[in-house]
C-alpha cells in the first residue's frame, strides 16, 4: 500500500499510476481539502488537522499505517531529509533519492558547492554584488525568490523569502546567487544517472513557470551535449537514484547551474509526452523493485501550460479541451470549492505534435476550447502569451513584452494617472491598476467594466496578481506583534514548577481555536503605562474563543495565572460574557480552566463602586443544564474563579490543587485567621467531601479526560470494542454473603477503555460512571457492596441524583446496577438528614424523561432498590436480573428476624434456633430469588449475564431528537 503525501493535481497523478499498477493507496487531506478529487481516488482517505497539516511529519507517518511506501508529491516535504528519514525508521520506502542525498541536493547552497567542485559553472554572489538573486535553500516553484537591485532593497527582500520559504518548506534558510538577466531557463530530466530528455521553462512570471516546451528549442548540440553531462556528473557523484532535475541558465554558449530538485516536478509532464517514458510510473516500480525500461524515444515536440485560479470559488463550469495529442492533468470538477490557502494550479495542459509549430498551433486551440467557470484564471492571460513567438525567450520575457493591452477590472472613475498605474475609485474605494504602454485614458474618465485603459500590461494582469502573499505591511506587522504572546520568563517559571501555560493546555484541548479579546489588557491605563499593559497583562489574563475538540465546536477559556495571579478583571469579565452569549445562542459547550485568585482590585478603568452587577456568574450559571459546563484547575482556584468552576458539571483537579471560596488574603479580611493557600481547600478535603469529580496526575491528563468527558455529549462512536461477556456470569459470587468487585462489573460491561467514573471518592456506596455500550453513550449508577454492604447513605443519595439530572440533562439513557439491602438506617443515619438526601434520589429517579434500564445484580430490596429503580419495578424501560437476583421489602435475614421473633425465641436450643433460622432464610430466598420473581411478572426476564450489553443496546433506542434550550431549568451542584 501507498501513502501520497501531498493534495490537488499531483496526488491525482500519483494515485492513478497506482492505480494503473495495481498498487492500493491512503490519500491524506486537510480539512480545507475535504472535496479535493484525490481524496475519493485512493482506497482510504485519513483526514489531518492544524494549521500546516501536510508538512506535520508525525500525522503523515501515522497515515501510513499499513502502507509500504510514501510518495511525497512536489512541493511541501518532497525535499525533506528528515522526513525521508523518518520514513525509512518506520520501514517505509520514501519514493525518491535517500535521505542523505536529499539533505544535499535538497540544500541549494550546498548543491551549488557540489556543481563548484566537479567544474561546473556556478552563479557566485560575493559580498557587494548586485544585481542579486536571494533564494531558499530548499524547496522550489518560484516560492522564497526575490530580485534585488539596489543595497536598499536587500533587508526586506530577505525577509520576505525567509517568510515564504518557512511557510512552504518549514526552513527559511537562503542564499544568494548573481543575477543572470536575459538568460533561458533550460532543465534536463534524469531518471537515476541517465537523461531522459530536457525541456526550455523560460516563459515565467515573477519566477513562475508559465510554459514549458520540450526539447529545449534552438539550443546549440554542444552545449546540449555539456548540459546533459553536467547534469549526469552531479548525479553520479552522489548515487543518485529515482527522478530528478537538474536546472540551468543558459546565455548565449554559456551556461550556469541553478539547482538539482531531486524529486518529481510539475512540468515532468511535458517531457513524458516527448519521452514517451512515464515517469510516475517510473519512480513506482523503481521503488518496488521492479525491472523498469526508462529508455527515452524521441519523438517530435510539446508544450505545457499551466492554468492557474486568481480566485477562489465554486467551480459552476469546468469543460476542458479534448482531441489528439491533448492531455489535461487536473483535480478540478464541476462543483469543486477551490480555496486559495495553497498553490494556484487547477490544471496543465500539455500537447504533443510532430514538430514544434504543430504542438503550439494545438495548444493555441485547446486553450480556446477551456470553459472555467466559478472562479477566476489567468487563460485570457495564457491565450494572448501564447499568440505570440515564446520560443527562444529568456526569463524576463513576460515582464519586459507585455501581453495584452491592459483592462479595467470593474467601472469606475479615473482619479489618477501616472506612467505606470490607473487608480479607478469605485464605491469610495480606490483600486490601483498597474499598466504599461500607452495610457488611453485620463483623470475624471468614466470607465466599464473590461475597456482598455492603456496598451500595454503591468506586472498585475488580473487585478491582484502581482501582489507578494508573503509581504507584510506596517499595519499587518504591528498586529502580529501584538499577537506575539510568548512570555520566556513566565512561561519558564511555569514549566519549572511542572504547570503548563494556559495557551499550551488550549492548545493541547482543541484541534483548531480562534481566540477572542486576544488584544485586551488589563484596564489599568490610570496607573500603568500602556507598552507595560501590553507586556505584562496579554488577553487580560484570560485566553478565551472558539475551539475545535473531537470534531465540535466548543467555547474554551483559561485563567492565565502567569498574568495577575489569574485574577478576574474587568476586560477578562467582559470577554466571558461575550463568550458565555455565544455558547448559550449556538449551544456549545464550555471547557474552563479555572486557576486563578478571584477579584481583582487594582483596575482603574471604569466607575464601578461594587462591582455586584457583574453579570458573569449569572450568564454562567444560566448555562447549567443547556450545554455541558466542564470544569480543570491546576494550583489555586479560590473566590470568584472558585464559584465559576463550583458551577460546572464535573470539575477535574490535578494533583495538588487547592480551591476555595475564599482565598488567604479574604480570610485574614475578614478576621478569621492567617493561612498560607496550601491550607486553603486542599485534595484530601475537596475529593470526600464531594467537590471534585475526578483527580489527575497532571494537566496534561487533565485535557485528556476533559476531551473524554466531552465526547460522551458528542453522539455515538463508530468504532468499539469490548471484553468477553461470558466474563460477566463469574462476576458476583455464588456465596450470597461475599463481596465482590462491582466496578470489574462495569469494566466488563462497556466497552474497551470507555469508563469515566465520577466523584469516586465521595458516595461510595454508589458508583456513578459515563461508559459506553456499542459506542453509544450510557449513564451507569451501581451500588458498591464493598461499602456498606451497598446500602444506600446520604452522600451515595446525593451523588446519584445529581448524576441522574445530568443524564437527564443530555440526553444520555441511564442504567441502573443494583445490589443493595436499601437505604442505611439508624440514629447515626438519621443525623445526617436522610429523610431529604434520601427521597431527593427518589424524586429524581422518578422524574428523568431518558431511557432507563435496570439490572439487577444480586439484592433489591426495599425503598432502597425502588430507587434505584426509578421508583418502582415498572418504571425502567427494561428491569431484568441476573440469575444471582434476591428481591423483596426488606432484607431476608432482617425480615426473618422481625417476623419470627417469637417463634425463634420459644426454641431454647441455640443449635436447633440456628438451623430453624437457615431454613426459613433458605425458604424466603426461594421466594424472592429472581426467577420466581419473574415468574409473576414483577420484572421482565432473569437473564445470562453475557447478554445485558444485549438488553442495553436493544431495549434503550435512542432517545427523541434533543428540543431546542433546556430540558431541566438546571443541574444542581451538588
Amino acid at each position: 500500500m501507498l501513502l501520497v503525501a501531498n493534495r490537488g493535481e499531483v496526488a491525482v497523478r500519483v494515485l492513478r499510476a497506482a492505480a494503473d499498477l495495481g498498487i492500493r493507496t491512503v490519500a491524506v487531506y486537510a480539512e480545507d481539502d475535504a472535496s479535493s478529487l484525490h481524496v475519493t481516488l485512493a482506497d482510504r482517505a485519513v483526514a489531518l488537522r492544524g494549521p500546516s497539516p501536510y508538512l506535520d511529519v508525525d500525522q503523515l507517518l501515522d497515515a501510513a499505517e499499513g502502507c509500504v511506501a510514501v510518495h511525497p508529491g512536489w512541493g511541501f516535504l518532497s525535499e525533506n531529509a528528515a522526513f525521508a528519514r523518518a520514513c525509512s525508521d518506520r520501514g517505509l520506502t520514501f519514493v525518491g533519492p535517500s535521505a542523505d542525498v536529499l539533505e544535499l541536493l535538497g540544500d541549494k547552497r550546498r548543491a551549488r558547492e557540489l556543481a563548484a567542485s566537479l567544474g561546473i559553472p556556478v552563479l557566485d554572489a560575493p559580498p557587494g554584488t548586485f544585481p542579486v538573486m536571494v533564494k531558499a535553500v530548499s524547496g522550489g516553484g518560484g516560492k522564497g525568490m526575490r530580485a534585488v537591485f539596489e543595497p536598499s532593497e536587500l533587508d526586506g527582500a530577505v525577509a520576505a523569502c525567509r517568510a515564504e520559504a518557512l511557510a512552504a518548506f518549514g526552513n527559511d534558510d537562503v542564499y544568494f546567487e548573481r543575477l543572470m538577466p536575459s538568460a533561458r531557463h533550460v532543465e534536463v530530466q534524469l531518471v537515476g544517472t541517465s537523461v531522459i530528455g530536457d525541456r526550455d521553462c523560460s516563459v515565467q512570471l515573477r519566477h513562475q513557470k508559465l510554459v514549458e516546451i520540450a526539447p529545449a528549442p534552438l539550443l546549440d548540440p554542444v552545449l546540449r551535449k555539456a548540459l546533459h553531462s553536467a547534469a549526469v556528473s552531479i548525479a553520479s557523484a552522489v548515487g543518485f537514484t529515482g527522478v530528478g532535475t537538474v536546472e540551468f541558465l543558459v546565455s548565449g554558449d554559456s551556461f550556469a547551474f541553478l539547482e538539482v530538485n531531486p524529486r518529481l516536478q510539475v512540468e515532468h509532464t511535458v517531457t513524458e509526452m516527448v519521452s514517451g517514458v512515464d515517469l510516475v510510473r517510473t519512480q513506482l516500480l523503481l521503488a518496488w523493485g521492479g525491472d523498469v525500461d526508462f529508455t527515452p524515444h524521441d519523438r517530435g515536440a510539446a508544450v505545457q501550460v499551466r492554468v492557474n485560479q486568481t480566485s477562489g470559488g465554486v467551480l459552476g463550469a469546468f469543460a476542458l479541451p479534448s482531441g489528439p495529442g491533448v492531455r489535461v492533468d487536473t483535480h478540478g470538477y464541476v462543483g469543486y470549492r477551490v480555496g486559495t490557502r495553497y498553490d494556484g494550479l487547477l490544471a496543465k495542459l500539455v500537447v504533443h505534435g510532430e514538430d514544434l509549430d504543430v504542438a503550439l498551433n494545438r495548444v493555441r486551440r485547446a486553450l480556446g476550447e477551456f470553459r472555467i467557470e466559478g472562479v477566476q484564471t489567468n487563460l485570457e492571460f495564457l491565450r494572448g502569451l501564447l499568440a505570440r513567438d515564446v520560443v527562444g525567450t529568456t526569463t524576463d520575457f513576460v515582464v519586459e513584452e507585455p501581453v495584452t493591452g491592459m483592462r479595467a477590472p470593474l467601472a469606475g472613475t479615473v482619479v489618477e494617472v501616472s506612467a505606470d498605474a490607473v487608480v479607478l475609485e469605485a464605491m469610495k474605494m480606490q483600486h490601483v491598476v498597474r499598466v504599461s504602454g500607452e495610457v488611453l485614458v485620463s483623470v475624471g474618465d468614466t470607465v466599464s467594466e473590461g475597456q482598455v485603459l492603456a496598451s500595454g500590461v503591468g506586472d498585475s494582469t488580473e487585478d491582484v496578481a502581482e501582489i507578494d502573499p508573503s509581504f507584510v505591511r506596517p499595519d499587518l506587522d504591528e498586529v502580529l506583534a501584538r499577537h506575539d504572546f510568548s512570555r520566556p520568563e513566565a512561561e519558564a517559571k511555569r514549566h519549572a514548577r511542572g504547570g503548563r501555560t494556559a495557551r499550551e493546555n488550549i492548545a493541547d484541548l482543541c484541534s483548531e481555536f480562534v481566540e477572542y479579546g486576544g488584544l485586551a489588557i488589563a484596564a489599568q491605563r490610570q496607573r500603568r503605562s500602556l507598552p507595560d499593559l501590553i507586556e505584562r497583562t496579554p488577553a487580560d489574563g484570560l485566553v478565551a474563543g472558539i475551539g475545535v475538540v473531537n470534531g465540535s465546536r466548543v467555547v474554551a477559556m483559561s485563567y492565565d495565572y502567569a498574568v495577575l495571579a489569574g485574577t478576574q478583571g474587568m476586560r477578562n469579565h467582559q470577554k466571558k460574557d461575550r463568550l458565555f452569549a455565544l455558547a448559550q445562542q449556538e449551544n456549545l459547550p464550555v471547557v474552563l480552566f479555572a486557576e486563578g485568585g478571584g477579584g481583582r482590585p487594582g483596575d482603574t478603568d471604569h466607575s464601578m463602586v461594587s462591582g455586584l452587577d457583574c453579570g458573569s456568574f449569572h450568564a454562567f450559571a444560566q448555562l447549567s443544564g443547556q450545554v455541558p459546563l466542564i470544569g480543570v484547575v491546576a494550583g489555586r482556584c479560590f473566590a470568584g474563579n472558585a464559584v465559576l468552576l463550583g458551577t460546572c458539571d464535573v470539575i477535574i483537579a490535578v494533583e495538588g490543587a487547592n480551591i476555595g471560596m475564599g482565598g488567604p488574603a479574604m480570610i485574614e479580611g475578614g478576621g478569621l485567621g492567617v493561612f498560607r493557600p496550601e491550607e486553603i481547600g486542599p485534595l484530601d478535603v475537596q475529593v470526600p467531601n464531594g467537590v471534585v469529580d475526578v483527580v489527575v496526575g497532571s494537566e496534561e491528563e487533565a485535557v485528556t479526560v476533559a476531551k473524554k468527558y466531552l465526547s460522551y455529549f458528542q453522539g455515538t462512536s463508530a468504532e468499539w470494542a469490548c471484553d468477553d461477556q461470558r466474563l460477566l456470569r463469574h462476576a458476583v459470587p455464588e456465596n450470597r454473603l461475599r463481596a465482590y468487585d462491582v466496578r470489574a462489573v462495569v469494566d466488563t460491561l462497556a466497552d474497551t477503555g470507555s469508563v469515566l467514573e465520577l466523584r469516586a471518592g465521595f458516595g461510595k456506596a454508589i458508583i456513578t460512571a459515563l461508559v459506553r455500550v456499542e459506542g453509544r453513550p450510557i449513564a451507569i449508577i451501581a451500588n458498591d457492596p464493598m461499602v456498606n454492604g451497598g446500602a444506600i447513605d446520604a452522600d451515595a443519595a446525593d451523588k446519584c441524583a445529581r448524576f441522574l439530572q445530568l443524564a437527564d440533562a443530555f440526553d444520555l439513557p441511564v442504567v441502573s446496577l443494583t445490589d443493595t439491602p436499601g437505604f442505611m438506617v439508624g440514629p447515626d443515619a438519621e443525623r445526617t438528614a436522610t429523610v431529604r438526601h434520601l427521597t431527593r434520589m427518589v424524586v429524581t429517579g422518578a422524574n428523568l424523561t431518558v431511557p432507563f434500564g435496570l439490572v439487577v445484580l444480586r439484592k433489591a430490596y426495599g425503598l432502597g432498590a425502588q430507587a434505584m429503580a426509578g421508583g418502582s419495578l415498572k418504571v425502567p424501560r427494561f428491569a431484568i436480573s441476573w440469575p444471582t437476583g434476591e428481591f423483596g421489602p426488606m432484607g431476608l435475614e432482617g425480615a426473618i428476624k422481625l417476623g419470627f421473633r417469637k417463634e425463634l425465641d420459644a426454641i431454647e436450643d441455640p443449635d436447633e434456633r440456628k438451623t430453624r433460622y437457615d431454613q426459613m432464610v433458605a425458604m424466603a430466598y426461594e421466594h424472592g430469588k429472581a426467577l420466581n420473581v419473574a415468574s409473576v411478572f414483577e420484572i421482565d426476564d432473569v437473564i445470562d449475564p453475557a447478554d445485558t450489553r444485549r438488553w442495553i443496546a436493544t431495549a434503550l433506542a435512542p432517545a427523541t431528537s434533543r428540543p431546542q434550550g433546556k430540558k431541566r431549568p438546571f443541574i444542581d451542584t451538588w
